[in-house]
């Protein structure tokens, strides 16, 4: 069926922006990348992001998210006391020597996981919150499901090599911008360096991204490394209003990560600037709406509506409104009448609802055959 659009008038912003390198110039070393603006999703940069690759300690934002999750639906608390499993202690790589059948509080554990990568914090905190590891492993695949995240799978909460784990950057981006949500989180990854009280000892835990030290702005996420997976970060920085997440995986040494990681926050940072296109409520008018009382009714843009914009590009953003082709009246009131678009050049950047402010109601029966039978009669002479 031929869609219908409705063209509406936003006004322009006038920009007197010096025009950047194109963003096809712009690269980064790494094999696989990807950087992203987190409020409202959109890629601003993208290499061989759908590349399967193992993700090494990258995963733990999984473990993360999930973690955060239950705390926020009150399953469990910060101050639970976790009893450290023999299957925990026996973790390898990156950890903070928990012993067996000791206990230790969850906030602890999670401090741990996000600041140092430890592996049996991990798993110790997998075990509790699921009762099982296979059962958090499982929750892990459900919940990257959910999310999108076609091209992942977990066999463990640590990244540790292991058959049938790997993920991509694209599907990084997706969990770290659940993950970014929790500013609890982001707290503790913003620290450096912190010394925890653990039952028979005290260990320090030392952040392994150092470019929380490096990079003024960035408050997280998670590094990764292995032999297989090579040099790995998911990183977030925020200025203003604007919060950017890239990942790069498969770093050969630990400062081309880092570089690459710098290049791209860069790049988000000062080739593109985040513009309002419609607010939450603005009006959109004349909507066809077959068999209503008016004919055409009055839609709303259901939230606000942000994008990225490149410097220098601005005159390739337009804004287009496709109403739903199978309109027709009762709709109830926040009823979902079409979707304001935003492209740059002919590709999609972002959408976002227009609804029905108010409920449309139905023309009554002498209206309806009233119309019936005029259209029937145009058409005799057409």
């Amino acid at each position: 069926m031929k869609r219908k659009f409705i063209t509406i008038s936003i006004i322009s912003i006038l920009f007197c922006l010096a025009i950047l390198t194109p963003a096809a110039a712009f690269d980064v070393v790494t094999d696989s990348a990807i950087l992203l603006e987190a409020e409202t999703g959109q890629v601003l940069f993208s290499k061989n992001a759908d590349r399967k690759l193992p993700p090494a300690s990258v995963t733990k934002i999984m473990t993360l998210l999930i973690a955060m999750e239950k705390l926020e639906a009150g399953r469990v608390s910060l101050d639970d006391k976790v009893t450290i499993s023999r299957y925990a202690e026996s973790m390898g790589g990156s950890q903070i020597f928990l012993a067996a059948n000791t206990q230790v509080k969850l906030e602890k554990l999670l401090k741990a996981v996000t600041i140092a990568s430890g592996n049996d914090a991990s798993v110790a905190v997998a075990e509790y919150i699921a009762g099982t590891y296979s059962n958090f492993i499982a929750m892990m695949n459900d919940k990257a499901e959910k999310l999108g995240m076609d091209s992942t799978n977990f066999s463990n909460s640590t990244g540790l090599p292991t058959a049938n784990h790997y993920s991509t950057a694209r599907d990084i981006s997706i969990m770290a911008r659940e993950l970014v949500k929790y500013p609890q989180v982001l707290e503790w990854a913003s620290i450096w360096t912190e010394t925890i009280q653990l039952p028979n000892r005290k260990a320090m835990l030392v952040n392994t991204n150092s470019l929380i030290n490096k990079y003024p702005s960035m408050d997280g996420l998670k590094t990764g490394h292995t032999q297989e997976a090579g040099f790995c970060l998911a990183s977030t920085a925020k200025k203003g209003d604007t919060r950017l997440i890239s990942v790069v995986l498969q770093g050969d040494t630990l400062q081309e990560r880092e570089e690459a990681t710098i290049r791209l926050l860069d790049y988000g940072f000062n080739a593109f600037s985040k513009r309002q296109i419609a607010a939450a409520g603005d009006q959109i008018q004349n909507i066809p709406v077959a068999e209503s009382a008016d004919k055409v009714a009055v839609g709303e843009v259901g939230k606000d509506l942000y994008v990225m914009v490149q410097k220098g590009q601005e005159s390739e953003i337009s804004q287009e409104v496709e109403v739903k082709d199978d309109l027709k009246a009762p709709i109830k009131k926040g009823g979902v009448l079409g979707k304001l678009t935003v492209y740059s050049g002919d590709e999609v950047i972002s959408s976002v609802d227009v609804i029905a402010p108010q409920k449309i109601e139905r023309a009554n029966i002498v209206i309806r055959l009233w119309r019936t039978t005029l259209n029937f009669v145009q058409g005799l002479f057409t």
